[in-house]
């Protein structure tokens, strides 16, 4: 759903929706306002509905009751995981950003010199200008991830959401894929929504997180969310929250570990 009469600020909002497959609720009583420049992760234990909120942030879902609004003037890119562009097909890097810009010259439009200049730009910003002509399947994952991350930006998104942004990436890689996220944020006024497992990853990046458990959702600002407390209710199990430098760091506690021998 699309509204023209925009709350300040507000990109989308969901007022106590309640959110699933084939009339069967996944999560219920879902209220989240996405604002104007935040950075939200989305968390919680496998199978919990992350990708389910996702998607009907998206608009591939519509509501089973409630609503989710999505305001006139909001141009989303969508960074899916990479296993879900077929590495068979032979695309050129290059081909695989420009499908970002269908949505702005049409289906049927023949890409051309704009079109390509555009996609380059966001190669760019990337890191991968020079790679532009490889194919597709011949990159690293981490390679293939920030090329699904260009294909977004192609299409001057106000709003970035992504999915597993770092899954099966070494820990360079995932370094590298967060601080440019990031630097694209600051630079373009980005809102970015991102849904991982990596509950380590995500809080030390994001500044409020989306707590996804029991057919629920929980949301705040990452020092009110990231307690002892509350991740031992998620995950139903006991959790230690330390700090190393600056850095917040999420492990099993030694009572946990225990019960696990």
């Amino acid at each position: 759903m699309e509204a023209n009469g925009e709350m300040p600020g507000v990109l989308v909002q969901i007022r106590s929706a309640s959110l699933g497959y084939a009339g069967r609720s996944v999560l219920t009583g879902v209220d989240l306002d996405i604002r104007q420049g935040d950075h939200v992760g989305i968390v919680g234990p496998n199978g919990s509905g992350k990708t389910t909120l996702l998607r009907s942030v998206l608009g591939l879902l519509r509501p089973i009751a409630g609503e989710v609004t999505r305001f006139a003037g909001v141009t989303v890119g969508y960074v899916p995981q990479r296993d879900t562009v077929d590495p068979e097909y032979p695309l050129t890097v290059l081909d695989i950003v420009m499908m970002g810009l269908y949505r702005r010259v049409g289906a049927l439009h023949r890409l051309g010199k704009p079109e390509r200049e555009a996609g380059m730009e966001a190669l760019a910003h990337v890191g991968l200008a020079d790679q532009s002509e490889r194919p597709f399947r011949s990159l690293s994952g981490g390679q293939k991830q920030r090329v699904l991350l260009a294909r977004a930006l192609a299409g001057s998104p106000s709003l970035l959401l992504m999915d597993e942004p770092t899954n099966g990436m070494d820990l360079p890689a995932e370094h590298s894929m967060m601080l440019l996220i990031d630097h694209l944020r600051r630079e373009h006024g980005l809102t970015v929504v991102m849904v991982s497992h990596l509950l380590n990853t995500v809080v030390n990046h994001v500044e409020n997180v989306v707590l996804v458990g029991e057919g629920r959702i929980r949301v705040g600002a990452v020092e009110e969310m990231v307690t002892e407390p509350v991740l031992a209710a998620l995950y139903a199990m006991d959790v230690q929250v330390a700090r190393l430098g600056r850095r917040k760091v999420v492990m099993p506690s030694a009572q946990a570990e225990e019960t696990r021998q």
